[in-house]
């Protein structure tokens, strides 16, 4: 896969990553909630676990490609709130589109 693939194809899972857990009913992907609908810190949470996952896929295409460019903490807080904007069309769609 080319540079521009792998950076095309790593943004369409970010943002598919991003809004997964404000589309997905159950705790961590696999249980239902005992209360019905699972709260705004549980999809946080997964959202953060999502973040490491992306990160991980990005880190394995960065060691296919060549040596692995050490970051900074500047990096990581950077790709953090872009990788939460790209979930905003999810907790919209969830917290407030959706009527009840």
């Amino acid at each position: 896969m080319g540079n521009d693939a792998s950076l095309a194809f790593l943004g369409l899972i970010a943002l598919f990553a991003a809004n997964l857990p404000f589309l997905a009913p159950r705790i961590l992907f696999v249980a239902h909630p005992k209360t019905g609908s699972k709260g705004l810190g549980w999809r946080l949470l997964e959202m953060l676990l999502m973040y490491f996952a992306v990160g991980a896929l990005a880190l394995w295409l960065e060691a296919r490609q060549g040596q692995i460019y050490p970051q900074r903490w500047e990096f990581y807080a950077v790709t953090f709130f872009v990788f939460v904007v790209l979930g905003y069309p999810g907790f919209v769609y969830r917290y407030l589109w959706q009527k009840k």
